[in-house]
C-alpha cells in the first residue's frame, strides 16, 4: 500500500495530498482578494507553486488543471495571459475552465491542479 501524505491538514481539508506519485493540490484563491483578476490569479498560482514545492515537485510537472472564473465575459483574457506567462515552457497541463459561483463574493478566480512528483 503506497504512503498517503496531507499537508496542512485541518477538520475540513488538506491543501495538498500526495499519492502514488501525484500530488493534488485543493482549489487556490488569492489572499488578497481587493486585487483584480490579474492580481488574484498571479497570487494564486505563486500559492500553487509553493504547495508544489512542498510535495517535491514544480509546475513543469502539472498534469491537469481546472479554472473556476467569477465573470468569464469579463475575466476570461486577462486570466489567459498570467496563466500563459506562468506555465512553464512545453509543459502546457490539460485544463478545464468554467464560471462559477464563488464561495465569497469577492473571489474572483480558484486553481486546482494535480502534478506528477518526481520518483
Amino acid at each position: 500500500m503506497s504512503h498517503i501524505t496531507r499537508i496542512e491538514t485541518d477538520p475540513r481539508r488538506s491543501r495538498a495530498v500526495v499519492y502514488n506519485g501525484m500530488v493534488f493540490v485543493g482549489g487556490m484563491t488569492a489572499d488578497d482578494r481587493s486585487l483584480d483578476i490579474t492580481g488574484q490569479t498571479r497570487q494564486t498560482l505563486e500559492k500553487i507553486e509553493a504547495y508544489l514545492a512542498k510535495a517535491g515537485t514544480d509546475k513543469s510537472r502539472v498534469l491537469t488543471a481546472q479554472i473556476w472564473i467569477k465573470d468569464l465575459d469579463r475575466d476570461f483574457a486577462a486570466m489567459n495571459e498570467v496563466w500563459n506567462a506562468w506555465t512553464a515552457p512545453d509543459a502546457a497541463p490539460t485544463r478545464a475552465t468554467a464560471q462559477c459561483e464563488m464561495g465569497a463574493p469577492d473571489i474572483l478566480v480558484e486553481i486546482i491542479v494535480t502534478a506528477a512528483v518526481e520518483d
